[in-house]
């Protein structure tokens, strides 16, 4: 029984829970041979533990770290040396936040960055779109279980980018997404960005706690400024410190990888 095997038992009988996951190795909880076969046959993905030398060191740093990482599609799209960008918002986006999300998103494709978000309606599913419309590549980060596409509008998409880019979760198989499963989400997109754009966003929103734990993380937030007659989250972040984005240009210049 090897390390790596028992985290993917736990990780399958707790469904991705990390307190749950860690209190059973703090009790040296163990399986029998039989037992983890029969759970290493649930899983119908790739998986990667943060035992493994592919796991990614930049998760390692984060608040409760995956133990164990699902996956579909190319995992070398989060190699540290890949420039990687988080395009996010609202799940309720304007006309204003969708042109801007694909204005910039196209930029970075164009300027070879790879785009990152979590695949949820709104702001997320246009970045993800318009960076495979211009043929980059997406990375998607889901909180449901890996073979559990949400919203079931975006099944397609997730199909795409399951075949041609890459999808990951922490959560196995098809577990159905919990309040609670999208804020953990939100932690491994700040986490795998090297930076953090935010087109479109909206007080107490899921967009604020990515950005809180990027800053936590000590990335750079890079915001669109709203007009000042709509309550607006990115007008705030900009009043906080986050850098304004206005052309092409200043995305491209504050997106660099800084090494």
């Amino acid at each position: 029984m090897t390390g790596r095997n028992l985290l993917a038992a736990l990780s399958i009988k707790y469904k991705g829970n990390f307190e749950l996951m860690l209190k059973a190795i703090k009790a040296k909880e163990t399986f029998t041979d039989a037992q983890i076969e029969d759970y290493l046959k649930q899983i119908k993905s790739k998986f990667v533990t943060i035992l493994d030398d592919d796991y990614p060191e930049v998760l390692k740093r984060v608040y409760m770290p995956p133990l164990v990482l699902y996956y579909y599609g190319d995992i070398s799209l989060l190699n540290s040396k890949n420039n990687l960008v988080a395009v996010i918002g609202s799940r309720n986006n304007s006309l204003y936040g969708e042109k801007a999300t694909k204005l910039f998103t196209k930029a970075l494709v164009d300027n070879k960055r790879i785009i990152i978000a979590g695949l949820a309606r709104g702001i997320d599913s246009i970045a993800h779109r318009t960076c495979i419309e211009n043929n980059g590549k997406t990375v998607a980060v889901l909180g449901s279980g890996i073979d559990c596409p949400y919203p079931l509008q975006n099944k397609k998409l997730y199909e795409v980018i399951k075949k041609n880019h890459l999808l990951i979760s922490e959560y196995p198989g098809n577990m159905e997404p919990t309040k609670e499963t999208f804020p953990m989400r939100n932690r491994i997109v700040a986490s795998l960005a090297d930076k953090i754009l935010v087109t479109e966003a909206y007080a107490n929103s899921g967009t604020c706690i990515t950005v809180m734990y990027g800053l936590t993380l000590g990335k750079d937030i890079l915001a669109v400024p709203n007009e000042i007659f709509k309550e607006s989250a990115t007008n705030k972040i900009i009043q906080d410190g986050g850098f304004l984005v206005e052309t092409v240009d200043d995305v491209i210049f504050l997106t660099e990888k800084k090494n």
